[in-house]
């Protein structure tokens, strides 16, 4: 057991460490008043229920977070990572078909694993507070197709790697860069079409008053925009949800069913200003550029250390190869993502800001207010979270951040 092993595993304690503390300091704010600006979003009754819900998901996050950890710990110290690598090579020589079956194993193993807490969080967690509309036979399905594309997308992508690394050696990272990229773009412009129909319906929005008022804000604000869609969320789920995607002619907005129904005419026109805002202030394209350049960077320093055999005898893998290392330097990697991801989680909280004052320009504040209001109610959100909780983890501003925003 070197060094690197055991800076592997102080990594891993101290994050588990770190985010049990950040969840523990937000949980102990759950009992706290309803702030004065926040009064009338829930009556005494609802809110007693979101403190529980709150309160529930706590709970199962200490227990799902500690037994994650605990396998990952156990996976290292007793050889779990050695005993798959030489089952991979007992089947092939192949430098690309073992890292496949590698990851496959480890992919499906932990998988599986996590179906019982996955269904715990369905059927009951979620089923108990009045969200879950999951069957049980959607629910199995929705995971087969997770599966088989995870196998599909990542296999090829991780086939497609390793031979850049055979063929262009430590260089590798500029070419898998490249096509990472170009897959990324791809994604980002044909996701709704190819991908969300595996698992919601998409309809486009019926001609109405709604349909008329979109488009007349749309001309009002120079937004093209021929693509609105109402997608089935409620078949899964009773929590609503609204996103822009695509670009060019690709671009499109989509409205979840609950959202259409939750909202009033007023409210999902400003819910959409603030989508528009982002288009508008650029934040997709920015979004996508820094997620491709930070992809750049992480290969980048990949290619450095991806052929230092300790990396690999680290986790116990005695062979040393490009996925054992892959493996070790994701782990070592990790400080350095997670300083990136609240970097890119400051950022889109500012974004937010920009897209909420852009509705507030263009359209107006009140309706995004109410809007807001109603859809933190109906997903009994969490009203006071603690500041080091919404640091580590928030993409958005607190409801009350925003709504003060708004107010100005």
């Amino acid at each position: 057991m070197s060094i690197l092993f055991y800076v592997i595993l102080s990594i891993i304690i101290l994050q588990f460490v770190i985010d049990a503390a950040v969840d523990y300091l937000n949980a102990k704010k759950f009992k706290e008043a309803i702030p004065q600006e926040l009064n009338g979003i829930f009556n005494e009754e609802e809110y007693i229920k979101s403190q529980r819900y709150k309160t529930a998901n706590y709970r199962f996050g200490v227990f799902s977070g500690s037994f994650s950890v605990l396998l990952t710990l156990s996976f290292l110290i007793f050889g779990g990572f050695a005993w798959v690598d030489n089952f991979a090579r007992s089947i092939t020589d192949n430098p690309i078909l073992v890292a496949i079956i590698f990851f496959g194993i480890i992919m499906i193993g932990n998988s599986i694993l996590n179906v019982p807490l996955s269904y715990y969080s369905t059927f009951v967690i979620e089923e108990k507070f009045g969200f879950n509309k999951t069957t049980k036979k959607l629910f199995f399905l929705d995971l087969i197709k997770s599966w088989f594309l995870t196998a599909i997308i990542g296999g090829a992508l991780l086939a497609l790697v390793i031979w850049f690394y055979n063929w262009a050696g430590t260089n590798f990272w500029i070419y898998a860069w490249v096509a990472i990229s170009i897959i990324s773009i791809f994604m980002n412009m044909f996701y709704s079409k190819l991908i969300v129909p595996l698992f919601n319906k998409q309809t486009p929005l019926e001609n109405g008053s709604l349909k008329t008022k979109i488009e007349e804000y749309a001309q009002k604000v120079g937004f093209e925009l021929q693509n609105i869609f109402i997608i089935d969320g409620s078949k899964r789920s009773t929590k609503a949800n609204a996103y822009f995607s695509g670009f060019g002619k690709q671009k499109r907005v989509t409205l979840y069913d609950t959202l259409v129904k939750d909202l009033d005419e007023e409210e999902i026109i400003a819910v959409l200003a603030h989508e528009v805002g982002h288009y508008k202030r650029k934040h997709i394209l920015f979004n996508l550029t820094a997620s491709i350049l930070l992809t750049g960077l992480t290969l980048y320093i990949l290619s450095i250390f991806i052929n230092t055999p300790s990396i690999s005898l680290a986790i116990g893998v005695t062979v040393p190869s490009f996925h054992a290392a892959l493996i070790g330097f994701g782990i070592l990697y990790s400080p350095i993502s997670e300083t990136t991801s609240l970097i890119m989680n400051y950022l889109s909280r500012k974004f937010e800001y920009q897209a909420d004052d852009y509705a507030k320009k263009t359209y107006a504040s009140m309706p995004l207010i109410t809007s807001l209001k109603k859809l933190s109610k109906t997903s009994l959100s969490n009203l006071t979270p603690h500041p080091a909780y919404v640091f580590m983890n928030y993409s958005h501003p607190t409801l009350i951040d925003r709504i003060n925003n708004l107010k100005k």
